[in-house]
């Protein structure tokens, strides 16, 4: 079966950035009070092992690690698991994709995917949700996070490197649309103005399986 080439250009691109983006990003967090919130909101409420899904180099998964929270990463990039492994090896990271993840039904008590759903073209993200609804216990918790708008564009360089990837941005009511759809029950949802580091306000959705 030939592989979207929506795929492959996000695999591409993050093989390209994988070290320049995590010694950018590791410490972003330090900045970033509301990400923080919303993860210790996760973290406080999520009972079970949690996946981290589009982890990258891992900062998310490590974060959450240290909130107390049995965790694991996945990523459609080697190379930025690559990463991950060597920067927290005390982590378990896979190379997978959102759109089949090789994970049993109910598998796991929570869902992260922190900023990876942006690269997905619209009409793909309603399977995306009803995966991240499969692997979920009932119970289970989703935490999303994304950029908060109606647009899609396309990056060419990114990270001191030539990339060829979509960003689309998603108002905060299509992201809760989409997962009531899949069956998800909403917990809470957020959207901040941009900050100085931002290109654009910045979205966040919590929700549960019944």
């Amino acid at each position: 079966m030939t592989e979207p080439s929506y795929l492959t250009e996000i695999r591409n691109s993050y093989d390209t950035v994988a070290d320049a983006y995590h010694d950018t990003l590791k410490d972003a967090h330090d900045s970033m009070p509301f990400d923080r919130a919303m993860l210790a909101a996760f973290a406080e409420g999520v009972r079970g092992t949690v996946v981290d899904i589009g982890c990258g180099p891992g900062r998310i998964t490590t974060r959450l690690a240290d909130l107390g929270l049995d965790v694991f990463g996945i990523d459609l990039s080697p190379a930025m698991v690559e990463v991950a492994r060597r920067e927290y090896p005390r982590l378990r990271f896979d190379v997978g994709s959102m759109t089949a993840l090789d994970l049993p039904d109910g598998s796991v008590g929570g869902v992260v995917a922190w900023y990876s759903i942006i690269h997905l073209p619209q009409d793909e993200l309603p399977g995306v949700f009803t995966e991240f609804f499969r692997v979920l216990e009932p119970g289970g918790q989703l935490l999303l996070a994304f950029k908060s708008g109606d647009e899609r564009r396309h990056l060419t360089r990114a990270y001191g490197h030539d990339v060829s990837i979509d960003v689309y941005w998603m108002p905060v009511d299509r992201v809760a649309e989409l997962a009531g759809r899949a069956g998800f029950t909403e917990v809470a949802r957020l959207e901040r103005v941009a900050a100085d580091y931002d290109k654009g306000p910045q979205g966040y959705f919590m929700a549960r399986k019944p």
